[in-house]
C-alpha cells in the first residue's frame, strides 16, 4: 500500500472527566441553591465552580453550558413534592397534600420562580422543570381526585375535578406574586377548605 493510500484514523473525541455520583450531587445542590438565592440570570459556571471548589473547565467538560448543567441538576435531584398519600377520603388526601406542599414551599417556590421565565425560552429547560417538579405533583393530585370519584365521593363528571391540581399548584406560585408571601401549610389548608372542596361539592372536615 502506498503512503497516499494509508487510511487516516479519526481524531479521538475528547473524553469527559469522570465525576463520581456524590460529586455530581454537590454540583447539583450548588446550582439549585444559587438559583433559589439569586435567580437564573445570576447563575454562572464560575459561581458554581467557586462554591464547589473546582475548576470551571471541569463543569464545561462535563456539561458544556449553563442550561445543560441546570437540566442535569433538575433531573439529578428529582424529589417529589408529594409523598404517596391515601387517607381514604378525598378531603383527607387534599389536606395532606396541602400540608406537604406548604411545608416545602419555601424551598420549591423560589426555584420555580427562578426558572419560570428562562424555561419559557428553552424547551429543554421547561421539559426538565415539568418532569422534575410539576408533572409528578399533578399526577399525584389527579390520582387523589380519581380515587375520590371511584369511591363515590364526587361524580365522575364533576366539572371542577379537572382543575383541582392546577388550583392547588397554581396558588403556590401565585401567592408570592400577589401577596408577597409563600403559600404555607395553613394558607393551603384554608384554600382547600374554602375554594377546592366547595367546588367539588364537599364540605371541609370538622376540626
Amino acid at each position: 500500500m502506498s503512503p497516499q493510500e494509508v487510511t487516516q484514523e479519526p481524531a479521538p473525541t475528547p473524553r469527559r472527566s469522570k465525576i463520581t455520583p456524590e460529586r455530581a450531587q454537590e454540583f447539583y445542590a450548588a446550582v439549585l441553591d444559587i438559583l433559589r438565592e439569586s435567580g437564573y440570570e445570576a447563575l454562572t459556571m464560575e459561581g458554581v465552580a467557586s462554591r464547589t471548589r473546582c475548576g470551571k473547565s471541569t463543569l464545561y467538560r462535563q456539561w458544556g453550558s449553563k442550561p445543560e448543567l441546570v437540566v442535569a441538576a433538575l433531573h439529578g435531584t428529582r424529589q417529589a413534592l408529594l409523598p404517596y398519600i391515601d387517607t381514604g377520603t378525598l378531603a383527607g388526601d387534599l389536606h395532606e397534600a396541602a400540608r406537604a406542599i406548604g411545608a416545602g414551599s419555601g424551598r420549591d417556590t423560589p426555584l420555580m420562580h427562578a426558572l419560570g421565565h428562562a424555561a419559557l425560552q428553552s424547551p429543554e429547560l421547561l421539559c426538565a422543570l415539568r418532569e422534575a417538579l410539576i408533572a409528578p405533583a399533578l399526577a399525584a393530585i389527579d390520582a387523589m381526585v380519581r380515587r375520590g370519584a371511584e369511591r363515590g365521593e364526587i361524580r365522575p363528571d364533576n366539572p371542577a375535578a379537572e382543575f383541582v391540581s392546577a388550583q392547588l399548584l397554581g396558588v403556590v406560585r401565585a401567592r408570592p406574586l400577589v401577596e408577597g408571601e409563600n403559600a404555607d401549610e395553613a394558607y393551603l389548608t384554608r384554600f382547600v377548605d374554602h375554594a377546592i372542596l366547595p367546588s367539588l361539592g364537599l364540605s371541609a372536615p370538622a376540626q
